[in-house]
């Protein structure tokens, strides 16, 4: 098994504070920003930054779907780590200061299949999530 990772970053013109904010906020701003990729989103516990527990579907292609339960933590300002319970996906939101805005940054890894299927998954797979993320970020960016 190897490691996959796929990531998008996107500068956003609004405060880092608000952004940071924003991403951080799963009960009101992450059911606004997720694009139709993801299904059956729900917050299970929390619903702010840390400590927040959330359930959806990843449609991530027409055949594959990820039964995401992620728990969330904060080990520093700006930083999310969602931890999918399911899996040994691990997500991190990162937002830091650009200028007069905010760069945002997705990126998640976990450990890849074996064999030929792993070849496979680690040669599409980041290219199909970040098109996923490049969408939630965009989504992000017109709330903010």
């Amino acid at each position: 098994m190897a490691k996959v990772t796929a990531s998008a970053e996107r500068t956003i013109g609004a405060p880092v504070a608000k952004v940071r904010a924003l991403v951080a906020d799963y009960a009101g701003t992450r059911p606004k920003i997720l694009t139709e990729h993801y299904r059956d989103y729900e917050v299970v516990e929390g619903g702010t930054g840390a400590g927040t527990k959330a359930k959806w579907k990843l449609q991530a292609t027409s055949k594959r779907v990820r039964d995401v339960a992620a728990s969330v933590s904060e080990p520093e300002a700006g930083t999310l780590v969602e931890t999918d319970a399911n899996s040994t996906m691990v997500t991190t939101w990162t937002v830091r200061p650009a200028g007069e805005g905010s760069t945002v940054r997705i990126e998640t890894s976990w450990e890849g299949a074996g064999g030929i299927g792993g070849f496979f998954e680690k040669t599409f797979a980041p290219g199909g999530l970040r098109r996923i993320y490049d969408g939630v970020l965009g989504k992000l960016a017109e709330l903010a």
